[in-house]
């Protein structure tokens, strides 16, 4: 989206302030800028809109309802699309504004540090692509357990993939298999709309089991073209409590003529269960047989130490909400860079997740990370959009 079809609101209470920062939105030629003098007046104007803007700009210091505070009421009412927190406070509290908005659901843009310039404020709205991504223009949408039912029996409900590429030569090396409903009309759901309710009704494992078969029969027809390419696929946390749950995923791959080392399975850091011994015993397991297993949103939970001291994983991927903007941001920054630490040591593979700009692929380049994920590259695409996709990011258009 070029920046005259943005539209921006501001929030700010210093009046001089806030006229600089309108001044500098139209140098930046936005198209669409308004602004307020305090919370409680933004929310007035935010709910008599038809349409959210498409950033809201935010002091998180003024009178009355603070920042923090506003933020927290346009998340939960939707009032914009994405949020940039603008002030001079300590980097460790924007830190956790923006961690706060997120957990409500809220895109972030990040943070600026004030006084605001032109190039600071470009940066971050350049960024705004990048991050609504697949999710621009997403509806909410009503989903019953039948219909769920039947899209997964109807084969509605398939992989897409999203490209890892090696940060030493942008070599792509591996793709993530990403759950997607195509349903009859063409509409494209995104699993944040059915993966829940696909758990709650006992569909995890079936699911899973589909992604897998289906990623593999797709990476035979890439072998064949010539496109050797890895696959991961997430699997569910109901997988570690069934103890025959890694012979039928070597059945699965080997019925598609895919080596299990070429496969692996990517699990969260809360997916070990109460059941610790049969879960160890089922990951021991798949490892035995050649996956590889991977911990992902690394960082995101509480137990993530715990879990790399005693699951044999291979990979570690770095949660996206750790790499964005890490580049102007210590503490994020500070974060990947442990988390490196940490991988190099334990003699693990790291994937970056969230790459979207240059600057956030050349700080891992810096830092050594090895593969790199994100909208930067490519998002996720339908299969057979992929070897395009591909030779595109390998001959880029000049």
């Amino acid at each position: 989206m070029s920046m005259s079809a943005l539209s921006v609101m501001v929030v700010e209470d210093h009046g001089f302030q806030r006229r600089m920062a309108l001044r500098l939105l139209d140098e930046l030629g936005v198209g669409t800028v308004c602004d307020a003098a305090d919370g409680s007046s933004a929310l007035q104007l935010l709910a008599a809109r038809d349409e959210p803007p498409d950033v809201v700009m935010v002091d998180l210091d003024m009178p009355g309802m603070d920042g923090i505070e506003f933020i927290g009421h346009v998340a939960q009412r939707h009032l914009a699309r994405a949020v940039l927190v603008v002030s001079a406070l300590d980097p460790a509290l924007l830190n956790t504004v923006q961690t706060m908005a997120r957990a409500y659901g809220l895109r972030v843009l990040g943070s600026v540090e004030k006084p605001l310039t032109a190039d600071k404020l470009a940066a971050a709205l350049a960024s705004y692509d990048a991050l609504l991504g697949d999710d621009e223009d997403d509806e909410r949408i009503e989903i019953s357990a039948t219909t769920i039912h039947a899209a997964l029996a109807h084969g509605e409900i398939r992989p897409w993939f999203q490209p890892q590429v090696e940060l030493g030569n942008g070599k792509v090396v591996a793709v993530e298999a990403l759950a997607r409903w195509v349903r009859p009309d063409g509409q494209v759901v995104r699993p944040a709309h059915f993966i829940g309710l696909l758990e709650r009704e006992g569909l995890a494992d079936p699911l899973a089991d589909l992604m897998l078969e289906q990623a593999c029969q797709w990476k035979r027809q890439w072998d064949l073209q010539g496109l050797r390419l890895n696959v991961s696929v997430n699997i569910s946390p109901a997988t570690l409590a069934d103890p025959t749950a890694a012979d039928r995923y070597q059945r699965i791959v080997q019925a598609q003529n895919v080596d299990p080392g070429e496969v692996v399975l990517e699990l969260t850091e809360s997916s070990v269960m109460a059941d610790a011994a049969r879960a160890l015993g089922v990951l021991a397991r798949l490892r035995l047989k050649g996956f590889g297993l991977s911990i992902d949103d690394f960082g995101t939970g509480y137990s993530s130490l715990a879990q790399l001291s005693h699951i044999p994983f291979t990979e570690l991927k770095i949660d996206q909400g750790f790499v964005a903007g890490a580049w102007q941001q210590p503490r994020k920054r500070a974060v990947v860079e442990a988390s490196l630490d940490l991988a190099r040591k334990l003699g693990l593979e790291v994937v970056a997740e969230g790459v979207a700009t240059v600057e956030d692929w050349q700080m891992l380049a810096d830092l050594g990370c090895s593969m790199a994920q994100g909208f930067l590259i490519a998002p996720p695409v339908a299969p057979e959009d992929l070897p395009a996709v591909l030779a595109q990011w390998r001959r880029p258009e000049s």
